[in-house]
């Protein structure tokens, strides 16, 4: 990892951050705009439950630069976890500067020392081209699911 770039576990210091992120990337991403109370409710869940699971946060020259939420999920297939990534922001002022790489770095190397879990999945809206291009990047490839969901209105 290049000396300027490092990761570490978010703390309720970050939330504040990671929700003004979350806002910031449904609006650049989906065109949506979210409501920060709801996103704030949400990102304090995570550190109230931690089974939900946790953020990283990015940095770049000592500055929180980017945050990932990893989640778990169980595969029966697998007979262990499989890590997904959730809600990356990347500033603009860092992108293109390896900071995304060192998040999803920190994780396969959790993974590959981990016996119990098995791999990595994420998804991202399918006109969102620039993030996918990172993601390949990085090693993932585009897996043969399709992605479908149901939300309540």
């Amino acid at each position: 990892m290049r000396s300027d770039i490092s990761v570490r576990q978010a703390t309720r210091a970050d939330i504040p951050k990671i929700v003004s992120w979350q806002v910031a990337m449904a609006l650049e991403t989906e065109s949506m705009r979210l409501d920060p109370a709801i996103v704030l409710k949400g990102v304090t869940r995570v550190f109230d439950d931690p089974a939900i699971g946790y953020y990283l946060i990015g940095e770049k020259d000592h500055v929180a630069s980017a945050s990932m939420l990893v989640l778990s999920e169980w595969s029966d297939w697998r007979a262990g976890f499989v890590l997904w990534l959730h809600s990356v922001y990347v500033e603009v002022s860092a992108r293109n500067s390896g900071v995304f790489e060192a998040l999803y770095n920190e994780v396969r190397n959790r993974v590959e020392a981990d016996p119990d879990l098995k791999g990595l999945r994420l998804y991202v809206d399918k006109t969102n081209q620039r993030a996918g291009n990172v993601y390949q990047r990085c090693g993932m490839s585009r897996d043969h699911y399709d992605l479908f969901e149901w939300m309540k209105a």
